[in-house]
């Protein structure tokens, strides 16, 4: 079983972004990814428990970034 999940910072309107991420995983990897409000401007995406991909100063992964993230951690 993965256990992938998506934090974002529901305040900082990261939402979209992190259910567009899902739907993209769901789609190309046939995996469900867990969302997990947060805040103080997270957005991190964790493979059974490592952070794979997520939001640093100047740099937003894309849902293809992610997807890609994600495939590349499971191989």
């Amino acid at each position: 079983m993965t256990d992938l999940s998506i934090t974002y910072c529901r305040p900082c309107g990261y939402e979209k972004r992190a259910r567009e991420a899902a739907a993209l995983l769901r789609e190309r990897l046939g995996l469900e990814a867990k969302l997990v409000p947060g805040k103080g401007g997270i957005f991190e995406v964790a493979l059974d428990g490592k952070v794979i991909a997520k939001r640093v100063k100047g740099h937003f992964p894309d849902a293809a970034e992610i997807v890609t993230a994600v495939a590349t951690a499971r191989a």
